[in-house]
């Protein structure tokens, strides 16, 4: 009877750690950056008015060749300077992960930053 008892608690904790563990996925969410218009110049404001959290995913959608996506430091940001060993996308459909605090992006293109083509979104 014991093991009978043993069993139904190692399920209940399994259960548990499970809706724990999909809780967690469940609040992360999407964000299409600049919405339909995607990532363009003018991006700046985008971010206002939104309610981010660590582990959301920021979508970047672009012609890749015209525009870029660069993780940035607060630095690079304000300059809209590339610091060494930025990481930078490419591919025109980027997904990136943002994590707690302030995260930088901007596209490091001639002039593109310079015309609002960055921003700056703080996860909670």
């Amino acid at each position: 009877m014991a093991m009978g008892r043993g069993s139904a608690c190692a399920w209940w904790v399994l259960l548990l750690c499970f809706s724990v563990l999909h809780s967690e996925i469940a609040r992360a969410a999407t964000y299409t950056v600049g919405d339909a218009d995607g990532w363009t110049l003018n991006m700046v404001g985008w971010p206002n008015g939104k309610h981010f959290k660590a582990g959301d995913t920021l979508v970047f959608n672009y012609s890749p060749g015209a525009h870029n996506v660069v993780v940035v430091n607060k630095e690079g940001y304000d300059t809209c300077r590339t610091p060494r060993g930025a990481k930078v996308y490419e591919s025109g459909k980027d997904q990136i992960k943002i994590g707690k605090g302030q995260n930088y992006f901007i596209c490091n293109f001639a002039g593109h930053c310079e015309s609002g083509m960055k921003i700056a979104v703080n996860a909670a």
